[in-house]
């Protein structure tokens, strides 16, 4: 009893506990979504859907140049500092603003250009991009908020604002799904990152002396240079990837992608020696990867009743893919930690090749997986591709690992 409490009282096991009512919740506010998007609009729009998102957030990371790891880095290392805080605070905020307004503008004046680009001959579709223009401001903002949250070691309020928005998410998608079907989907969509600022604003002054009285003149060239390596190591994979990707997408690792960045890689930003460094890589994969594990056999039993529930009986067919797409998934959470562990050190040139080269490698594999194996190919292609970097993260982090 007294091993159980002591587990129950470690911050890895309240945030594991947080996060996982928060990913039950937004499991299933995405399956209302997800069904909803189903009945109305079918596999078609779900389609276009998937490629909006994709489109998106390749989009946000351009927008916010791949500072966001950067962010609970520096904000963590300086949350005692408050001058120089809201010296990077300032400077960030008039970054990612200036990225996002000239973004947008290219965004708007080219709507029909994108709108080509993602939705095909739907021309009728370019109001959704102009309306991606016009968001795209509250979409950085959100970013950069949950980053200094993040940064602050605030998991909890991290949390607590991805559920809350959550929540009213799924209401907004089922009035928008409802009264205008298609392009209502598309809508909803595109709002989500202006529900998750507002959101978020509730919490961030609180945290942050000052915040309200941020000072632009304390603009800073310096702490602009500091987060280059970030924009470095992020940037590259973000435009490459969906690219390559956009058809061809991974569903979300949802509990495990946020555990890693929300509470691993802050602790991995901290972590002084190569024996802490392993202490944390190891306590993730004794108490993390089990769960995930165990998650995927019970998907992969249930997928059958998951597809029903999930979608219609339109997409039964899809079913047939989920055992490599679980394969890779697997392999894919335990190369995570290990690539948040590239960033947290600042190994900014490694990181850069591991990611392009895995992003072509995958590339060139799904044509030829997709040739010998049809449909299911693509889902190979990605196992194979979450496989060989882990093997090369795992070589390369050896003395951290064994």
């Amino acid at each position: 009893m007294d091993f159980i409490k002591k587990i129950t009282q470690t911050d890895l096991f309240k945030i594991t506990s947080l996060n996982s009512l928060s990913v039950l919740l937004k499991v299933g506010t995405g399956l209302i979504t997800s069904k909803l998007l189903a009945v109305f609009v079918g596999p078609a729009g779900m389609g276009l859907a998937g490629n909006l998102r994709n489109f998106i957030s390749s989009i946000e990371g351009v927008s916010t140049l791949g500072f966001q790891n950067g962010i609970v880095k520096y904000v963590g290392e300086n949350e005692n500092n408050k001058k120089e805080l809201g010296k990077i605070i300032s400077t960030l905020l008039i970054v990612f603003l200036a990225m996002a307004f000239f973004l947008s503008t290219l965004i708007f004046i080219f709507s029909d250009y994108f709108c080509y680009k993602i939705f095909g001959n739907n021309f009728q579709y370019s109001i959704v991009l102009k309306t991606v223009a016009i968001v795209l401001p509250w979409n950085v903002l959100s970013i950069l908020f949950l980053s200094i949250l993040n940064g602050l070691g605030k998991y909890n309020k991290v949390i607590y604002s991805n559920i809350i928005a959550n929540i009213l998410c799924v209401l907004l998608s089922f009035v928008l799904l409802f009264y205008f079907r298609t392009i209502g989907a598309f809508f909803s969509i595109v709002f989500v990152p202006v529900i998750l600022v507002l959101v978020t604003c509730f919490h961030l002054p609180r945290e942050i002396i000052g915040f309200r009285s941020l000072k632009f003149y304390e603009f800073d060239w310096k702490i602009v240079k500091n987060f280059s390596s970030f924009s470095l190591m992020v940037l590259p994979p973000t435009i490459l990837s969906p690219i390559f990707k956009l058809k061809t997408r991974n569903f979300y690792l949802l509990f495990v992608g946020t555990i890693v960045s929300v509470y691993f890689y802050p602790q991995l930003i901290k972590a002084n020696g190569r024996i802490e460094i392993k202490k944390i890589i190891w306590s993730f994969y004794k108490f993390i990867l089990p769960v995930f594990v165990v998650g995927t056999f019970l998907v992969y039993f249930s997928r059958f009743i998951i597809v029903k529930i999930l979608f219609t009986d339109n997409f039964l067919p899809v079913s047939d893919l989920f055992f490599w797409q679980l394969i890779g998934d697997v392999f894919g959470i335990c190369g995570l930690i290990l690539g948040f562990l590239l960033m947290a050190q600042k190994k900014t040139f490694h990181y850069i090749i591991i990611e392009v080269l895995a992003i072509f490698f995958l590339y060139f594999t799904s044509l030829f997986c997709i040739k010998t194996f049809g449909l299911e190919g693509v889902l190979i292609a990605q196992c194979l591709e979450s496989l060989l970097y882990l093997i090369v993260l795992m070589v390369y982090f050896r003395k951290y690992l064994f």
